[in-house]
């Protein structure tokens, strides 16, 4: 971005010096806002932001002092600390001018000005303003990087038939910028899959902002995700840029899409499809460069059906589909998912715990696991905590008996293990016999007899 098209602000009570001021620096294709009356400023601060503010010293009420100049510079710059400001008189000294700089000015200039000097110190202003903007949304950006990167289980673990299929999705879409819906129930992982789409990606050295729709309220909805200007609300303090901002050149992860009404997908939809986004409190526009994905564990598909999702959203957010399967379609990774928790929390809580007992992680096994992933995490962590053994037993865990299937029979019969295999490929295909055929290295007519003979 150059300093050609900056937006200023002058403020001065000479009606001809505003006017000569503003024909001057449209020629340079700055868009120039123009006020007499000083009183304005925090009604034209509170409703726009300007790259450079060309301030006049002395007012008519104070010919030659500066003070009103300088009672504004300060008012100017209690509302944003990052605002710059060129302070202009007729009247001035080295004194004043050092003072000036002082108090938090970015230049001082003398009237009348030499109209080259003028635009230079108005361009040198605005490269400046800018780069105020570029550290302050890159220590956001870092902030919350920071942030997200010090969560724990950044990789995703698993050796199942069901996960290989996400890994392979995952392969396949994350070089490209297409918009990736995620579906899973809660717990299974699903912004796992978002942050490894985004790792594997052209954008992988820009910022992962992920956003929770869900913990979002209607009111907060716009400030949130689009940013706001200092004194557009209540609590709005400072200006903030929003998570799409924050995103630009990288991935927003917008989870539980599923929880927006009908509204709030309206204005999501907008800012998608014009990639611009206005700040609550502005009425200026932004453009944004962002990969999206989208997560929920919500049947998108049959809320489109009965009006309480857009389809056109849905059309948007939805390119590529993944499914994230649930910790039941994935027994055979538990043990890897449990050992995985169990060395972290060791180490965390500081416990000499190294194993799981056979018993108990057969009872791990056959648990069903409702709450996915997160759940099984949550078990390891009480165990670890609560063990005085460096082997966790299975009455560490409190899992529910309605939930556990029975126990696992080693003398089962070739006949019973090939119905459970057969049973198991159908669960995990959702019943596509093709699928499910492929998974078993069987033609579909093979498993056809043995579903009639097993009675599946």
């Amino acid at each position: 971005m150059t300093s050609e098209g900056g937006k200023i602000l002058m403020i001065d009570d000479d009606e001809d010096v505003l006017l000569a001021a503003k024909m001057l620096l449209k020629k340079q294709s700055h868009h120039v806002i123009i006020e007499k009356n000083p009183k304005k400023i925090p009604f034209l601060l509170n409703n726009d932001t300007y790259d450079v503010i060309l301030l006049d010293m002395n007012f008519s009420k104070d010919i030659t002092s500066g003070k009103e100049g300088f009672y504004w510079l300060e008012q100017i710059l209690q509302h944003d600390p990052s605002a710059v400001v060129i302070l202009i008189t007729a009247f001035g000294d080295v004194e004043m001018a050092v003072r000036a700089l002082k108090q938090g000015a970015t230049d001082f200039i003398l009237k009348p000005w030499q109209n080259e000097k003028l635009i230079a110190t108005i361009s040198t202003a605005i490269r400046l303003k800018q780069s105020y903007n570029q550290v302050d949304k890159l220590k956001k950006a870092k902030e919350m990087l920071e942030e997200q990167i010090s969560k724990p289980f950044g990789e995703i673990i698993g050796q199942s038939g069901s996960i290989r299929e996400v890994f392979g999705l995952i392969d396949k879409v994350a070089r490209t910028d297409a918009n990736v819906l995620i579906l899973g129930e809660n717990g299974t992982g699903k912004e796992l899959i978002a942050r490894a789409i985004h790792q594997r990606s052209l954008r992988k050295d820009n910022s992962f902002v992920s956003v929770d729709m869900g913990a979002i309220t209607d009111t907060l909805f716009e400030s949130e995700l689009f940013g706001h200007k200092k004194g557009a609300f209540t609590d709005a303090r400072e200006d903030r840029p929003g998570r799409f901002e924050l995103a630009n050149g990288g991935t927003l992860f917008l989870d539980e899409i599923g929880n927006l009404n009908l509204s709030l997908q309206s204005k999501l939809l907008s800012a998608l499809q014009s990639r611009m986004v206005t700040r609550v409190g502005s009425n200026q526009s932004v453009p944004v460069d962002i990969r999206l994905v989208c997560a929920t564990n919500m049947p998108l598909h049959k809320m489109v059906q009965e009006g309480t999702f857009r389809q056109d959203l849905l059309y948007r957010i939805n390119t590529v589909e993944i499914r994230v399967p649930p910790l039941s379609e994935r027994v055979e990774d538990i043990p890897l998912l449990a050992d995985h928790y169990l060395n972290y929390y060791a180490r965390k809580y500081h416990k000499n715990v190294t194993t799981i007992a056979p018993d108990a992680m057969d009872r791990l096994k056959r648990y069903a696991w409702p709450g996915n992933i997160r759940e099984l995490q949550h078990a390891i962590e009480r165990a670890v905590i609560m063990t005085d053994s460096s082997s966790l037993q299975e009455s560490d865990f409190l899992l529910s008996r309605s939930l556990t299937s029975g126990p696992v029979n080693n003398t089962l019969n070739l006949d019973e293990v090939e119905r459970a295999a057969i049973a198991k490929a159908l669960q995990m295909h959702n019943g596509n016999i093709s699928k499910a055929a492929d998974e078993l290295g069987l033609t579909r007519a093979s498993l056809y007899r043995r579903m009639e003979k097993y009675a599946l």
